[in-house]
């Protein structure tokens, strides 16, 4: 089965999804919608339904590298809740500063949930607008997306 493209929206974003099967290769927030299909969790979740996110399996928590480990740690923070940089650099045994590089370089927000790890004096960053992250949070905290 090839790779599959397409977009959902999440507010005033689209969010672009590559996939195939339950593996997931790139999440991305865009202005412009792209046409396709995606999963049915993504779909689901984006639009404040209880969804089960951990059915969908990243690309980026494969191997055994530093970044590969910092992003299965964050799988494991639930939803709705939060962890700072420190506290997974803790559980990883890195820096959080090498956590904060890893969130930044995430190539699948939301299947591995980077809007969760925080600053420890505030939100902390999330690309390509800190908005976003807000609006996933207070949707977890305040929905039931995560009681699927």
């Amino acid at each position: 089965m090839a790779i599959v493209t397409g977009s959902c929206r999440f507010g005033l974003w689209h969010v672009h999804v590559a996939w195939q099967d339950d593996l997931i290769y790139r999440v991305r927030f865009a202005r412009e919608a792209l046409a396709g299909p995606v999963p049915e969790e993504l779909l689901r979740y984006c639009a404040g339904r209880p969804a089960d996110l951990a059915s969908l399996r990243s690309i980026a928590t494969e191997g055994e590298s530093v970044s590969a480990r910092i992003y299965r740690a964050v799988c494991s923070v639930p939803c709705g809740e939060t962890v700072t940089y420190g506290e997974i650099a803790r559980r990883v045994g890195t820096a959080p500063r090498a956590v904060g590089s890893a969130m930044a370089r995430n190539p699948t927000p939301l299947v591995v949930p980077c809007h969760r790890v925080v600053a420890k004096t505030g939100m902390g960053g999330f690309s390509p607008d800190v908005t976003i992250k807000e609006a996933l949070l207070a949707m977890e905290r305040q929905r039931r997306v995560c009681d699927a």
